[in-house]
């Protein structure tokens, strides 16, 4: 029998077609572009040998371990995978593999332009002129912090953290400092970057943009306690994930001005936003759309489509996320 593949929402054709045109695999797309439920994702491990799935699936533990012995992989549609539970994968053999690197350029650039249109108020400008209120050029409108020479702070220095620092560093001359758990020589040589503590940062920072992964040490590092040390100018951007930030500290921060602005991709309970958040006239919101480009998106199905052909053919998968399951391929 052909094994049988489950995506669990549609993905670019660039992906689809490398596994429907081969006609090696069963293919089932999930019907509808809406998140599965809990009982469909419970049938997707029982009866699939390989699932594609987004970061929206939430894969835990319960579900895992209603698999079927049949299934060899779960390819997340995403660099993150906080949204699968790895060890439980790990105990049943399951490969659990991420879209790494394809991304990094597209959003770094999203970052990038969610700190300018913070930072020069270009939502607000847009809105402002769509209200009927644009009469006249006025001295004192909507005025912004220019962003040449002023300091970013990058928490976070992996591929994405470092792009976004060198576009900030050669494209505006900006100063860079971050903070890491070990030293980024290669960032710190083309854009004469300094390792500094956290609080450091926080002090230090004109703009603030988060490159870290969700995980129990990283959720809420940015609350109450981090904004008191943050510069009333400072603008926040956030691609990475969005309990990295809580949120209600968030709306605080902006409503009492103890930061400038804030720049947003990811939200804390999305696809909830609190209506507070939505209310704030100094925040730029994206809907989770930081890796929205064609290249981007593209890259990523074929990335995920690679990995699932590859642990179906009992090869090593080239993005194995559960290292510890390298040695079963290796003796395949």
């Amino acid at each position: 029998m052909k094994p049988h593949i489950i995506i669990t929402r549609p993905i670019p054709k660039a992906g689809l077609d490398l596994l429907v045109g081969s006609g090696r695999y069963v293919v089932d797309v999930h019907s509808a572009n809406k998140i599965p439920s809990r009982e469909q994702l419970i049938s997707y491990v029982k009866n699939a040998n390989a699932i594609v799935s987004l970061l929206t699936e939430h894969i835990d533990q319960e579900i895992i371990a209603e698999a079927g012995d049949e299934l060899k992989i779960i390819a997340n549609y995403a660099v993150g995978y906080d949204n699968i539970d790895v060890r439980a994968a790990t105990a049943k053999n399951i490969a659990i593999t991420n879209t790494p690197d394809i991304m990094t350029q597209t959003v770094a650039e999203h970052a990038a332009a969610l700190m300018l249109a913070a930072a020069r108020r270009i939502s607000e400008g847009d809105r402002y002129i769509r209200a009927g209120k644009y009469k006249q050029w006025e001295p004192e409108l909507l005025l912004g912090p220019e962003l040449f020479g002023k300091t970013l702070g990058i928490v976070g220095t992996g591929n994405i953290g470092s792009v976004m620092a060198r576009i900030c560093y050669h494209g505006f001359g900006m100063k860079i400092i971050y903070h890491d758990i070990e030293k980024n020589l290669e960032l710190e040589r083309t854009t004469h970057a300094f390792q500094v503590s956290l609080n450091r940062l926080y002090e230090s920072a004109d703009v603030i943009s988060l490159h870290i992964p969700l995980l129990p040490t990283t959720r809420h590092l940015i609350n109450g306690s981090a904004f008191n040390k943050m510069k009333k100018n400072a603008v926040l951007i956030n691609t990475s994930r969005g309990p990295v930030v809580e949120e209600k500290a968030l709306v605080k921060a902006l409503k009492e001005k103890e930061i400038f602005a804030a720049g947003l991709d990811v939200f804390e309970f999305e696809p909830k936003i609190s209506a507070a958040l939505k209310k704030m006239p100094n925040v730029v919101m994206t809907p989770h759309t930081a890796s929205a480009t064609h290249e981007a998106r593209d890259g990523m199905a074929v990335m995920a489509v690679q990995n699932v052909i590859a642990a179906l053919a009992g090869k090593l998968p080239p993005n194995l996320v559960n290292k510890e399951l390298e040695d079963k391929y290796k003796k395949a």
